[in-house]
């Protein structure tokens, strides 16, 4: 399996280069050359293989000779150790819809299921190589406590989290902040999770900096969350036969990356009726998907902080596909939309998109009262991005065969809920120390290179 840049076909490279360097020296997002693709005769053969026996055999094919199967088995299963469920992740029903709960890991968000498996990955990698990295992540809340629970107390690398400062929740930056590894930076940045991830790109983009430190990015730009994140719409599809056909697939998403492995797990060949991407009021994949509208407003703060995203970084990697692998068409997009923030895309693109995806968005009110109303009617407390998931269902006038990602546990979005509910939440106990554990962390202006220098000071 070879991999090349979304902006550039030139060179290729090996899963171990692209896992380790996570971004392209040119910007672009890495893209395998090839991709497998199941029959219905292979998709019988997975469906009665558990969690991790299936993520083995989804994920073995795209790391090619750079690791053995016996390793990647290895490691796949020392990474969902600490998950509640023994399955990884569990199947509930809400109402007509099942509910895909991807929070029984040790931070509570889906974020751990490829996180986990990254930081077991990394590790692999570098006591291979003899080699230390330097990861620096962009988060609007749950990325970040997933990562630095992956990657705490490694010897071989050091964790460095960049989170909008006073724009996640409380929970959210408490699971974050009291981690007291000498190997973990948190870093509150004057801005929103825009102004991060532009930093992040930023950081990648100098070379001279990026090389000099060996660093590496866990964001959903590194193709390993993406193959990670696919496993689970295969292990629910297999889960939901035959009580479904024509599966949708409702994923609350801000930076497209946690859809896009679904659209991914579909190109595979998984029978996938819809991708319906449940956005909030910061509604750019929105109005990509339905107006075809790639454009950047003013990030808004809402009680679904996660999503508080105006630059879909993952969308790169849908516009590479629909201009059939050409390189050079998509870097000539990506750079008029980082000068002019918009991208208006063409009527026969958009056709396409809308064969795979629907999308709506729902503003505060309409949260709240999604909220409200799952908890009324089923007894079952959503987090607000959950919420999102369920409550644009109705808008679309969709009532059966469709699967709703739940994100993260309710618990992570404490203010949120009171508002919603006037009940207070409660951490399981497993997690519910943080709250007393003094926290950690630096603030800085929204200036690369403040983020610079407070990384190369550390470091030397």
């Amino acid at each position: 399996m070879k991999y090349i840049s979304t902006r550039s076909s030139s060179v290729k490279y090996n899963f171990e280069k692209i896992f380790l360097k996570g971004l392209a020296d040119d910007g672009g997002l890495f893209t395998p050359t090839t991709i497998p693709v199941y029959s219905e005769k292979d998709l019988n053969k997975f469906k009665d293989l558990s969690y991790s026996e299936l993520a083995i055999e989804l994920i073995f094919p795209f790391v090619g000779d750079t690791i053995s199967k016996n390793d990647l088995s290895n490691i796949i299963k020392n990474s969902y150790k600490k998950f509640d469920d023994k399955n990884v992740v569990k199947i509930s029903n809400l109402g007509n819809f099942k509910l895909l709960e991807l929070f029984h890991g040790p931070t509570l968000a889906f974020k751990d299921i490829a996180m986990q498996f990254i930081g077991n990955l990394y590790e692999h990698y570098l006591n291979q190589n003899k080699k230390k990295i330097n990861i620096v992540v962009a988060t609007s809340g749950d990325t970040g406590s997933a990562a630095i629970d992956a990657i705490k107390g490694r010897k071989n690398m050091n964790v460095f989290v960049l989170h909008p400062d006073n724009k996640i929740s409380s929970v959210q930056k408490k699971l974050m902040t009291t981690a007291s590894e000498k190997n973990v930076y948190n870093l509150a940045i004057q801005g929103n999770f825009d102004d991060c991830q532009n930093i992040v790109k930023s950081l990648f983009a100098d070379k001279k900096f990026s090389n000099s430190i060996n660093m590496s990015g866990v964001n959903s730009i590194n193709w390993a969350r993406i193959i990670a994140q696919s496993v689970y719409y295969f292990y629910s599809y297999f889960k939901v036969l035959p009580f479904f056909k024509n599966v949708n697939f409702s994923v609350p998403t801000g930076n497209f990356g946690d859809v896009f492995s679904g659209y991914f797990a579909k190109k595979m060949g998984l029978p996938i009726n819809k991708l319906i991407v449940a956005t909030n009021s910061n509604d750019i994949l929105h109005r990509a998907i339905t107006r075809g509208d790639y454009a950047s407003n003013p990030a808004i703060e809402t009680l679904s902080p996660s999503m508080d995203i105006q630059i879909a970084s993952n969308f790169e990697r849908l516009i590479y596909d629909l201009n059939q692998g050409n390189s050079l068409e998509t870097k000539k997009i990506m750079d008029k939309f980082k000068k002019e923030k918009k991208y208006i895309i063409p009527k026969d693109h958009l056709s396409k998109i809308n064969l795979n995806f629907l999308s709506e968005s729902l503003n505060e009110k309409e949260l709240i009262s999604s909220i409200r109303y799952t908890y009324e009617n089923f007894k079952i407390v959503l987090d607000p991005h959950t919420a999102i998931g369920y409550g644009v269902l109705n808008k679309l006038n969709i009532d059966s065969n469709t699967i709703i990602l739940a994100t993260a546990h309710p618990s992570k979005f404490p203010e949120a809920i009171e508002k919603s509910l006037n009940i207070k939440t409660k951490l399981p106990a497993k997690l519910n120390y943080i709250m007393d554990q003094k926290e950690k962390y630096d603030k800085l202006e929204n200036n690369t290179e403040a983020v610079k220098k407070f990384i190369l000071k550390k470091l030397s």
